[in-house]
């Protein structure tokens, strides 16, 4: 006697089908539908823009800011810190 039966549902659903009518009733479940496949859009579009990679500059070859003496005889610098160890 605690559960509802297949006659229950019916009944019910005829109740609902006259206090919101057919109209408004299949009115409001497109609205439904349409949040729907607006929030599924969404998520797709998230996913595809995670999925681009994203554009990295080129490098750029270093700036050599080491001072340069005026004397031509003098050996150059090193060419990397590497060298210097």
């Amino acid at each position: 006697m605690g559960g509802f039966s297949l006659w229950h549902i019916l009944i019910l659903a005829v109740l609902v089908l006259l206090l919101f009518g057919g109209n408004r009733f299949s009115a409001m479940m497109g609205d439904v539908a349409k949040g729907l496949k607006s929030f599924k859009q969404g998520l797709s579009d998230e996913d595809k823009a995670a999925a681009e990679p994203k554009q990295i500059p080129p490098q750029q070859q270093p700036i050599d800011i080491t001072p340069r003496s005026a004397d031509p005889t003098s050996p150059p610098p090193p060419a990397d810190d590497q060298s210097r160890s």
